[in-house]
Order: C-alpha cells, then structure tokens, then sequence
C-alpha cells in the first residue's frame, strides 16, 4: 500500500465510528493520483465536516504528502448508497425555519474587503 493511501487510511479510520467501511481505491494517470474515498452512510457527516471544512482538511493534508513523495494527490469522496436524500418536506420545512432565523438575527455587513477576508481567516 503507497505511503498517501495508508495516511489517508489511518486518518479516516480514526475519524469515523464504522472503520471496517472504510474503502480507498488508488488509481494514478497522468494527472497524479486520485484516492477513491468510501464510507458508512452514517460517517458521511464526519469526514465532510460542517461546510466542508474537515474534507478541505484532509484534501490539504494529501496535497503535502504528494509534494513530499512529488506527486500530485485528489481525494474523490463517494456519496454511499442508501445516503440521505433531502426530501421535499423536509426540504420546505428547513426554509421555513431559516427564514424565520433570518428575520430575527442582524447581520452586521462587512466595513471594508480586507475587514471580510480578516473574518474569514484566510
């Protein structure tokens, strides 16, 4: 097993709570390399993370491990089967409450653009 799968491995086996579901799949082309992630429909949330943050993580952590072994390393997250399809009540109910949520929070606008990207932490 290539040294990028088996971190990419580790990594999400400690991340999830069904760690014998996890399935990578390596494939390399003349793009670099791309790890296929598979995992339990249930841990789907822990490795995307809210906003996408943790996947964002994870995806930045593969790139520095391809730079050490100079290669270039994609993450391909696989959407499970049996996964949570939103429907439409679920769907119009969502709306109805985060509109209510905007009418009763104010949102202070950004002063300036270096003021927004300071909030942004980038």
């Amino acid at each position: 097993m290539q040294e990028d799968q088996q971190f990419l491995e580790n990594l999400v086996k400690a991340l999830v709570d069904h760690p014998d579901d996890v399935k990578i799949d390596r494939t390399v082309d003349e793009m670099g390399v791309l790890l296929t992630l598979d995992v339990h429909a249930e841990d789907m949330g822990k490795i995307i993370g809210r906003s996408g943050n943790t996947a964002k993580a994870i995806r930045t952590l593969l790139r520095v491990v391809g730079m050490k072994n100079e290669a270039r390393v994609n993450l391909k997250i696989n959407e499970p089967e049996g996964g949570r399809p939103m429907s439409a009540q679920s769907t119009a109910s969502e709306a109805v409450e985060s509109s209510e949520a905007e009418t009763t929070e104010e949102v202070e606008p950004a002063v300036n653009l270096d003021q927004a990207i300071d909030d942004l932490k980038i």
